[in-house]
């Protein structure tokens, strides 16, 4: 008996430590039933604040005051209406029903046409890349991966040129849309880590 207690305990410890089970204990950022974790609050929290304070490098935005301008939201999306805690009240119309799904595939497809955007973007003094696409990329990759492109490598090669009037002009714009769908998506992810959307 004390043979098989010598070759049991070690067996047993290789177990427990291989066994897919013992992952369950990590946090993972989307679980296949959608619960969201920390982890992904502290992403999208991350991204908001890294846009914040990249619309305030006023040499990003050389000869426009950003502050002062409109802002351009992505339109192909309806985060903010299907993203709407259930029994809000949004144009007069009480909302009855949270779509969870649907309320992530169109975050998804938030974050992949800003990504797609903004590493397009002309960033010779390397302003958007460490900070904004860093944050965004973490964000989708543990969050949304579905959503990552498949050419991420070539879509972050931008242009190692001075950018234009016309494009610090649009990237102050669409960076002040960008700003404004991360405040929704944090909230979101907030509403949907409290559990309020299954009640």
């Amino acid at each position: 008996m004390p043979l098989v207690k010598l070759y049991f305990s070690p067996a047993l410890l290789l177990l427990v430590l291989t066994c897919p089970l013992w992952q369950v204990s990590q946090s993972l950022p989307v679980m296949s039933n959608g619960q969201l974790t920390d982890s992904c609050g502290l992403y999208a929290k991350t991204l908001l604040q890294n846009i914040t304070a990249t619309l305030k490098q006023n040499n990003l935005f050389s000869g426009i005051d950003c502050s002062k301008q409109s802002v351009e939201l992505n339109m192909e999306t309806n985060t903010a209406s299907v993203c709407a805690p259930k029994k809000s009240t949004c144009s007069g119309i009480v909302k009855t029903e949270f779509n969870q799904k649907s309320c992530l595939t169109n975050i998804g497809e938030d974050l992949q046409h800003y990504y797609k955007l903004l590493a397009a973007q002309p960033d010779p003094d390397s302003l958007l890349g460490p900070s904004v696409l860093s944050s965004l990329r973490e964000l989708m990759k543990n969050c949304f991966a579905w959503s990552l492109p498949t050419d991420m490598a070539s879509n972050e090669v931008a242009a190692n040129r001075p950018s234009t009037y016309d494009e610090r002009l649009s990237l102050c714009k669409v960076l002040k849309g960008f700003q404004i769908r991360t405040i929704t998506i944090n909230r979101v992810i907030s509403y949907m880590k409290s559990g309020e959307h299954t009640k």
